[in-house]
């Protein structure tokens, strides 16, 4: 697919978006560690294990078209990525006929790019793949900073729970 060069609204910057490629694993990875580094979410030997298993991990994801991502560069830095996971998923009340479900996953734009629109441009590209498949229900985890951006999108909070298996040592 051909990176499309676009003018961010308000930001007189010409950035291009392309669609993530598997030679970009280690910068999809790099941004997704700095997500999490960013909130706070885990010390800094957890996130080095995670990335090295996330890397192989998202490498085949690109490769079996289960993962589609798209990075934004300003010249020849990546200064944005974002992700839509497809994931098999049981016919539901909130899309009876649907055998699929989307996660956005590692919206991530550098520190100094922020409150340009770049998240928003990248969830757009998500939302619009998962239309193209005929995903109707989408899912994400949203950082309290991230929360607006997708509200603004119409996405809801819901009962979602979490379990974590601590584990036996």
């Amino acid at each position: 697919m051909k990176p499309r060069t676009v003018l961010i609204p308000y930001t007189h910057l010409m950035l291009e978006t392309r669609r993530a490629t598997v030679e970009d694993a280690a910068l999809i990875t790099r941004h997704r560690r700095a997500m999490f580094a960013d909130a706070g979410s885990a010390p800094e030997p957890v996130l080095e294990e995670m990335g090295q298993n996330f890397e192989p991990w998202v490498k085949r994801m690109l490769a079996d078209n289960k993962y589609v991502g798209w990075i934004i560069r300003d010249g020849d830095r990546a200064i944005a990525s974002a992700g839509l996971l497809v994931l098999d998923w049981a016919p539901h009340y909130l899309d009876p006929a649907g055998e699929q479900r989307g996660y956005v996953l590692n919206v991530f734009v550098e520190p100094e790019y922020r409150r340009r629109g770049l998240a928003q441009a990248l969830m757009s590209e998500c939302m619009d793949e998962a239309r193209r498949r005929g995903i109707r229900v989408v899912a994400l985890h949203a950082s309290q900073k991230g929360q607006p951006v997708y509200e603004k999108l119409g996405f809801t909070t819901s009962n979602e729970m979490l379990y974590v298996d601590a584990g036996t040592e």
